[in-house]
């Protein structure tokens, strides 16, 4: 469960940075119904916020980085930037964007796991993060596929404090280890880890990647809007007991992304 309540290694933030940003506003309204907010003047082109019932619920700028794909970065809340940066460097991660500020707002960073994961932080100022979660249009789950999933859990653990608990995927899918901040009960769990062969792993060139999760409230809809609007589905959408139904999909640009029907009660 994701909440706005955000506590250190908890999920509180998360971007698409896209080659195209008035495509991908476009294509990520119709498909999840949200409204995007440019930032500045003429800046439709260059980066905003996007927003479901006026809330904030993501980010998304141009994609810059020369040879980089275009994905969503999830971020996760820490108490402190630097010290999380020098953790990494310990465990063997990549500073990626060094700790900086953002004004009062709050100071951010960028890594990479020791097998190429990219994850980001953010030690909160005045913006603590997304307004709205867990939630039809929302972020509900944050998942990450690596190809050593010992060696992630060892990194993330070290770094970010989480623990992981494994449970048997049905059909003899190996194991899936669900993943909750320090100190926090069960039922903040808002992640999981899942291991695949580095074949499996083709979209990021064989290194791990994170995605995100989203709650809709018909993931057959949600897919029918998906292929509608120039994306694809690379699995799903399927039930999976005490989950819910969900669907792997690709925007036009290839990010990827779940959607996802929560089972409830």
């Amino acid at each position: 469960m994701i909440t706005t309540d955000f506590a250190p290694g908890s999920p509180c933030w998360l971007d698409l940075g896209a080659p195209d940003v008035p495509a991908a506003a476009a294509f990520y309204g119709a498909v999840l119904g949200w409204e995007y907010e440019p930032m500045g003047e003429g800046a439709e082109g260059e980066g905003g916020m996007f927003r479901k019932d006026g809330k904030i619920v993501a980010g998304l700028g141009k994609l810059t980085e020369q040879g980089a794909r275009s994905a969503w970065m999830i971020y996760y809340m820490v108490a402190d930037a630097d010290a999380t940066t020098q953790a990494t460097e310990r465990a063997g991660g990549t500073v990626r964007v060094a700790p900086k500020d953002f004004g009062e707002e709050g100071r951010m960073a960028q890594y990479s796991d020791p097998l190429g994961g990219q994850f980001a932080v953010w030690q909160p100022g005045t913006t603590r993060g997304i307004e709205l979660a867990d939630e039809p249009g929302s972020l509900f789950w944050t998942e990450l596929y690596t190809s050593d999933a010992a060696a992630a859990k060892a990194f993330y653990g070290d770094v970010l404090g989480w623990r992981f608990q494994d449970t048997e995927l049905p059909g003899g899918g190996g194991a899936y280890a669900l993943i909750t901040p320090a100190g926090l009960p069960e039922e903040r769990m808002h992640g999981g880890l899942l291991e695949l062969a580095e074949e499996d792993l083709a979209l990021a060139n064989g290194r791990p990647y994170w995605h995100p999760v989203f709650a809709v409230a018909d993931c057959d809809a949600a897919v029918a809007r998906v292929i509608e609007n120039g994306g694809r589905v690379q699995m799903g959408p399927d039930d999976a007991q005490g989950v819910g139904r969900l669907a792997v999909c690709l925007d036009p640009s290839d990010a990827d992304f779940v959607v996802l029907t929560p089972a409830r009660g």
